[in-house]
């Protein structure tokens, strides 16, 4: 390997059947946002994670933003959401109006604690108001909790949006990460274990709710010979071509998720000698995607997350700092956060100071990971 040698933290991985499918589509002259491979890939994509119905859309985000939607969220409703995550989570709470209230993560898994949902289910219902919805989000590969946020949701009678962008093929207990709750979203960016290039899925049990986002995604068209509209509606549709890519990585998703547990076991073998270094936990309750593999730093280490993502940077190294905390945003400076600790600094923001993600390319060979980890190791000698 030479140093002028790029190193991505994730990027796209074709598999080889994508341009037969591509192939197809233009054969066909399905060049639309329908058509075939949308119809297969929605089936394919249900059946492989164990659910009923799915809808393929434009970007998860779109996904989350029609979920919520269905759920009737309007103007001045409260929608729980995990702080530690992507802005994608949360940004369609603001656009049908709502307010999103923050909830911090746990230590054992970074995912949304379950003590700090519950301390904000009975601040609420003291007040006589319960949120409209609970958007989890599964971060870096690793499921949430889901009986325990589930049961608290239970008792409220809340619905749970299954934020699974960066989760596709891992599971909770045997089942797939995107089905425990009422809705599941998946994302298909370009940096995702799998990728349309831009590209997202719902997924319901609910047919008629599956049904209606469909209807709104492709601009609420009445079913009437001329264009007739009698609701809001969005371009929010997958086209046939970028399906037909997704077809095609969905058939490789396997091999992904173990080249991904491949890197990561490395990077938790070679790691493990710097006293420093401690990985992301991996909880006993379910398997991982190993999406991307993330550390964090010891308090009063000399060494900081930004001297490692600088180091090795120089080094053309691509990496990058853990989320920065959704409630410490300048965009939702005014949202409530509820943090898991009863004082002191929350779970999520001592993890943005202390942690980094590591390049987790599926493309990487074992030299390169090995690259990385002299890299950083040799920043503790």
């Amino acid at each position: 390997m030479t140093e002028s040698k790029r190193i991505y933290l994730a990027s796209p991985h074709m598999g080889g059947l994508e341009e037969q499918f591509i192939k197809e589509a233009f054969d066909s002259n399905w060049i639309a946002p329908l058509g075939p491979h949308v119809d297969l890939f929605e089936k394919e994509l249900a059946q492989k994670v164990g659910i009923k119905h799915a809808a393929a859309l434009s970007s998860g985000t779109a996904a989350i933003h029609l979920a919520l939607k269905y759920l009737g969220i309007k103007r001045g409703d409260k929608v729980f959401c995990s702080t530690l995550t992507f802005a994608a989570s949360c940004y369609p709470i603001l656009y049908e109006g709502a307010e999103p209230v923050f909830i911090d993560s746990e230590p054992e898994t970074w995912n949304m604690s379950p003590v700090a949902l519950k301390k904000a289910f009975e601040f609420y219902a003291d007040k006589g108001i319960l949120p409209k919805a609970v958007i989890v989000v599964n971060l870096y590969g690793q499921s949430a909790d889901m009986d325990r946020i589930g049961q608290t949701c239970s008792y409220y009678k809340v619905p749970i949006i299954e934020d699974s962008a960066e989760a596709l093929g891992a599971k909770y207990k045997g089942k797939y990460s995107g089905t425990l709750g009422y809705f599941g979203i998946y994302s298909f960016n370009g940096n995702k274990i799998i990728t349309t290039s831009g590209g997202g899925m719902l997924v319901s049990d609910d047919e008629a709710a599956i049904r209606k986002v469909r209807f709104w995604a492709t601009q609420a068209r009445d079913e009437a010979r001329h264009y007739q509209h009698s609701e809001l509606g969005y371009n929010y549709r997958m086209s046939n071509i970028l399906a037909g890519i997704g077809r095609g990585q969905l058939r490789v998703l396997d091999e992904r998720i173990r080249q991904k547990k491949h890197i990561y076991e490395m990077y938790k073998r070679g790691l493990s000698m710097v006293e420093d270094i401690e990985l992301m936990p991996v909880a006993e309750y379910g398997e991982p995607n190993y999406w991307l593999t993330a550390l964090t730093l010891k308090q009063g280490s000399r060494i900081k997350p930004l001297d490692i993502i600088l180091e090795l940077d120089k080094h053309n190294i691509e990496s990058r700092p853990i989320w920065k905390p959704m409630h410490l945003q300048p965009v939702f400076k005014e949202c409530v956060f509820f943090s898991h600790n009863d004082s002191g600094k929350s779970v999520s923001e001592d993890l943005f100071d202390r942690g980094v993600c590591l390049p987790s390319d599926t493309k990487m060979t074992d030299d390169d990971v090995n690259r990385v980890m002299e890299i950083i190791t040799s920043m503790f000698q």
